[in-house]
């Protein structure tokens, strides 16, 4: 049964130490997380400021506890689990994940061990990391696009991304919620929910959206409910979804990270990519998801070299950054917050070429959408084929007729007329499906981002990732506020997206974009204007903007 919609029925703002002992309180959560099977075996030391501080820092910092003995990952995966027991099953209801691993404990306890007698295999070893509910794993989860017609399916094996995050030693703790196929199911849907999960809430004000699809991710991670989280973009399903819950999100170059076993929308603009606190875990978790394939290339291997050198507070001196005011104007509020960003860039020694336009962008949006309904429906076939063969679709008809006998409740708020017109499509040898993929990327690449870098000489383009948070509305749909996602997204090329500030207490993130593959030099700036600008802050669970805390 799909977990029903909740409505938070109490006023649960709270300050930044509340918020966080919510979740690691012994009294009604010890209760919940025995519900959920996290035994009561962390000491005194997990109530005080130390594990309040470690659950909200960054890889490093955990590493540093498990190496000296501190805490175990098993220890902090339980302190995890309480959490989540006490925030995302209960008290606020942020319902961001949905299912939990029923043996993370057991695989914490077995790298614990490990570590004891060999070492950490590196800088993710032990640590708590959840996925987006369309990336496999072949384990006790299942992975669904949080569809009701993949509930239950086993899946063949798991996909890449789960394969080298495990390998690299970082646990799997649960799948996080989405809006239903990645958002790509009706013109009308409510980000972030799902007809398995229900509706994923935005820690900052529980009445407003999280953004999608990867909203869980982004809520999960906000709420300090896992170390990072992994999600997936198509265009902006990473980069939104972290802006208005005051997070990181960064899309990679295309290519970098393997989509297989990754339940697509389109090859062509598909991605994973990592959801975190911190800048710098970041670079950690890119270095272990670079697709070994892809490192056959020479740039590739520069990019990985790069991601090994730590990360410095100067990286913005000298830099030439374009200021993309084709992309302000949506919101006076968020243009102000952004200015003040612009300045923390100027005293860090970034020479802003101001203004400087993208290019065409309006030259591919008609042929964006066309390439994505092409795509759509030859990727969910293969995909369904390779690592799903038990499930009871097996193509794009099959999931709209599973849903049409399946309406009361996957129908209930929204329709499916993205999946209806992806299923009228030709194959990917039709004559239109290649014209509008070769019109995506030259608009969107040689005169798109391309043209305004070499224009201009610049290292990377700025903009504001998109609007504050919109109130959540199941009967009218999604009713985003601006948005940068797009050029990054149809090219391919990387996009970062970091806090930058707030808007009456919702917050708002500034967008680092680039070439294909600048991958590190954009987490660099975006580290160095994180270092100075300071904006993250953990959110306050209020039930709306009037009941944040003065």
């Amino acid at each position: 049964m799909p977990k029903p919609d909740p409505e938070p029925t109490e006023d649960t703002t709270m300050t930044r130490r509340s918020f966080v002992r919510q979740g690691l309180a012994s009294g009604g959560v010890a209760a919940a997380a025995a519900s959920i099977g996290v035994p009561p075996s962390v000491d005194a030391r997990a109530a005080g400021h130390s594990a309040e501080a470690l659950l909200d820092g960054t890889v490093a910092q955990m590493q540093a506890a498990m190496a000296s003995g501190q805490y175990s990952s098993r220890q902090l995966a339980e302190l995890y689990l309480k959490r989540i027991a006490a925030v995302d099953r209960a008290g606020s209801r942020l319902n961001s994940i949905i299912e939990l691993n029923p043996d993370a404990l057991a695989q914490c306890a077995e790298l614990d061990r490990e570590r004891r007698q060999r070492g950490a295999r590196g800088p993710l070893h032990g640590i708590a990391v959840l996925l987006k509910d369309n990336i496999a794993t072949a384990d006790k989860m299942s992975t669904t696009a949080g569809s009701l017609a993949l509930q239950g399916v086993a899946v063949t094996q798991d996909s890449d991304v789960a394969r080298q995050l495990r390998a690299a030693g970082a646990i799997i703790l649960g799948k996080t919620n989405l809006s239903e196929w990645a958002n790509m199911r009706s013109t009308r849907s409510t980000s972030g929910w799902s007809a398995r999960g229900g509706l994923t809430r935005n820690p900052h004000a529980l009445d407003r959206n999280a953004s999608g699809s990867s909203s869980g991710s982004a809520a999960a991670v906000a709420a300090s409910l896992a170390a990072v989280a992994i999600g997936t973009e198509t265009d902006g399903s990473i980069v939104s979804p972290a802006s208005v819950c005051g997070v990181v999100g960064f899309k990679p170059t295309v290519g970098l990270v393997s989509g297989r076993g990754v339940i697509p929308i389109a090859h062509s603009q598909d991605t994973a990519g990592p959801m975190t606190r911190h800048v710098s875990d970041v670079a950690l978790v890119m270095a272990a998801l670079l697709d070994p394939d892809s490192q056959r290339d020479s740039r590739v291997t520069t990019l990985a070299q790069s991601l090994a050198q730590p990360l410095g507070k100067s990286a913005l001196r000298g830099a030439r950054i374009g200021v993309a005011r084709n992309f302000f104007g949506s919101n006076d509020a968020v243009d102000a917050a952004i200015e003040q960003a612009l300045t923390v860039l100027r005293a860090q020694g970034a020479v802003l070429v101001d203004p400087v336009e993208v290019p065409n962008t309006n030259k591919y949006q008609d042929s964006e959408l066309e390439v994505l309904l092409y795509e759509f429906k030859a990727g969910l076939a293969a995909y369904l084929a390779e690592f799903a063969p038990s499930a009871p679709i097996t193509n794009m008809a099959d999931l709209i007729a599973f849903n049409e006998r399946h309406a009361p409740r996957e129908l209930r708020h929204f329709g499916q007329e993205y999946l209806i017109r992806a299923n009228a499509k030709g194959g990917l040898d039709s004559q239109a499906y290649r014209d509008a993929l070769t019109n995506n990327h030259r608009y969107a690449r040689a005169e798109g981002i391309d043209q305004v870098l070499q224009a201009h000489q610049l290292d990377a383009l700025v903009a504001p990732t998109g609007g504050p948070a919109w109130l959540t509305d199941v009967i009218n749909g999604d009713h985003y506020g601006g948005s940068f996602s797009s050029p990054a997204a149809v090219a391919g090329y990387p996009h970062i997206t970091v806090p930058a500030g707030f808007v009456q207490g919702l917050p708002v993130g500034l967008s680092f974009v680039g070439t294909a593959y600048s991958d590190a030099r954009l987490i660099r700036l975006a580290y160095a204007y994180e270092q100075a600008s300071l904006q993250r802050r953990p959110p306050s669970l209020a039930r709306n903007v009037a009941n944040f805390p003065a």
